[in-house]
C-alpha cells in the first residue's frame, strides 16, 4: 500500500468516528453566535433567562448590588435563570419593556403606567408597603433663605429660585411635585432662568442642592431618609422644607404571557416570590433593607389611575 493510500484510509476512519467536521455534517446548534454561544431561547429543555430591570434612580453601585441579590433570590425560588439588565435612563427602561427585552421591571408610578399602556396585558405585580402612600420631600440649601413650612401654598416661595427636579420621568422627583407646584400656582417658567433643572437621579439631586448649584429641589423620601441614616447628607448645607401628601408609587411590572414561556401559574409564583420575602432570611432581609421596605404587597394597575391622570394633565402621558 502506498503512502497516499495509507493516508486515505486513515482520513476515512477519522470521518467515520466523527473526530473531524465535514461541510455536510448537520449542526446541532443553529442559533449559536459568533463566539459559539447558544442563544437563550435556543437551549432545548431549558427555560430561557428571565430578564429583570429597573429605572436607574440611584447610583449604579447600589442598583447592581440590590438587583444582583434579587436575581439570585428569584432564580433560587423559581428554578429559572435570572439576570439583571441595567438601562441608561428611565425612557430606556420603558422602551426595553415595550420591545420585550425586559420581562420584569421595577418602575416608578409614572414609568409603570407608561409601560403597561404601551404593552396591553402587562400589569403591576407587587409594590413595597411604603408605595401605597409614598411621599416626596422638597429640600433647600440654607443659603437660599428658604425655611421649612407646612402650608403647600408656601411653595410660591420657590418662584425665582434655582430649582431642580430629578429625572424628567420620575414620579417622586418630578411628576407629583410638579402637580403640587401647579396647585400652588407655581409654573415651571417661574423658576430662575425660566426653567427648572433635571438632575437625572435622586442622589445627584441631593448633591447639587447641597453644593449650592441649585437653591432647592425635590427628592424621593425613601432615598432622602436613607442618605440621612447613612450620614451622606450634610445637614448644615441642605434641609427638608416640605413633605408632599401620599400617593401610589413604585411597582414591579410584569410582561403578559410569561406563563406560556415558563408554565402555568408562573406569574403568580413570581408575585409570591416578592410578597413572601421575610426579614428572617438573611438574603431576603438584605433585599428588603436595600429597598427600604418591611414587606412587599400585591399591586394592581387601578392603584395608579391618579398617576395616569396627573401624567396626562402635565403632558407626560398622551
Amino acid at each position: 500500500m502506498t503512502n497516499r493510500e495509507r493516508w486515505a484510509v486513515a482520513l476515512a476512519g477519522l470521518l467515520l468516528i466523527g473526530l473531524l467536521p465535514t461541510a455536510c455534517s448537520p449542526r446541532t446548534d443553529t442559533n449559536a453566535g459568533a463566539d459559539g454561544a447558544t442563544s437563550e431561547a435556543a437551549r432545548p429543555n431549558e427555560k430561557r433567562v428571565l430578564r429583570i430591570g429597573a429605572i436607574p434612580d440611584q447610583n449604579p453601585e447600589k442598583l447592581n448590588r440590590l438587583y444582583g441579590l434579587v436575581a439570585d433570590e428569584l432564580s433560587e425560588q423559581l428554578k429559572v435563570p435570572v439576570r439583571f439588565v441595567p438601562v441608561t435612563d428611565y425612557t430606556a427602561a420603558v422602551t426595553a419593556f415595550r420591545t420585550g427585552d425586559l420581562d420584569l421591571v421595577w418602575f416608578g408610578g409614572l414609568t409603570g403606567v407608561q409601560a403597561w399602556l404601551q404593552k396591553p396585558g402587562a400589569r403591576a405585580l407587587a409594590q413595597r408597603d411604603i408605595d401605597r402612600s409614598f411621599h416626596s420631600v422638597f429640600i433647600a440649601n440654607p443659603s437660599s433663605g428658604l425655611k421649612p413650612f407646612s402650608d403647600p401654598g408656601d411653595l410660591q416661595q420657590l418662584k425665582g429660585k434655582r430649582f431642580t427636579f430629578g429625572s424628567e420621568s420620575s414620579t417622586s422627583g418630578r411628576l407629583m411635585p410638579q402637580y403640587y407646584l401647579n396647585q400652588a400656582g407655581v409654573e415651571l417658567s417661574d423658576f430662575a432662568g425660566g426653567n427648572p433643572g433635571f438632575s437625572g437621579s435622586h442622589d445627584a439631586l441631593i448633591a447639587l442642592v447641597q453644593s449650592g448649584t441649585y437653591d432647592a429641589g425635590v427628592v424621593n423620601e425613601e432615598v432622602w431618609l436613607s442618605r440621612l441614616r447613612e450620614g451622606k447628607v450634610d445637614t448644615d448645607k441642605v434641609l427638608a422644607i416640605w413633605r408632599t401628601p401620599g400617593y401610589a408609587n413604585y411597582t414591579w411590572v410584569v410582561q403578559p404571557g410569561l406563563d406560556e414561556d415558563y408554565g402555568q401559574g408562573f406569574t403568580e409564583r413570581l408575585e409570591q416570590a416578592f410578597t413572601n420575602l421575610s426579614p428572617d432570611d438573611p438574603r431576603q432581609a438584605q433585599i428588603l433593607e436595600l429597598f427600604g421596605a418591611e414587606t412587599f404587597v400585591p399591586a394592581s394597575n387601578s392603584q395608579y389611575e391618579a398617576i395616569e391622570a396627573v401624567g396626562r394633565q402635565i403632558g407626560k402621558i398622551r
